[in-house]
């Protein structure tokens, strides 16, 4: 039988410690992780391996032209940051705008937050 075993080594985005993390996986299933210091470096080299997610920052145009820095409440399957990214530019906001704010909803999966207010 042959193993399938993959390696893979990763840097941890997390925080700001960026562990060199070690993932041994076989399919989708994650074996052993190394080199992490907290437990959110495993969570992350485990979904990094299965299904890689990603935060979405961009802006998003607003009623009197300017813009509104915004992110993704969640974090959502790095495939589909360029169908996020179409919701994104087809809204412009409502001023005023506060930080927290949904500006759209239900996009990939999570909703479309304001980071920043604009009056």
């Amino acid at each position: 039988m042959a193993d399938n075993t993959k390696t893979r080594e990763l840097t941890c985005i997390v925080c700001p410690r960026g562990c060199n993390l070690t993932v041994k996986y076989e399919g989708k299933n994650v074996l052993s992780v190394e080199g992490n210091i907290c437990p959110r470096g495993e969570k992350y080299a485990e979904d990094e391996v299965i299904c890689p997610r990603r935060t979405v920052t961009s802006t998003v145009k607003t009623e009197d032209g300017g813009v509104v820095a915004v992110k993704t409440r969640e974090t959502i399957e790095k495939e589909k940051m360029f169908e996020c990214m179409e919701k994104i530019n087809s809204v412009v906001a409502s001023l005023p705008v506060k930080i927290g704010d949904v500006i759209l909803s239900d996009v990939c999966g999570t909703d479309i937050i304001a980071t920043q207010n604009r009056g």
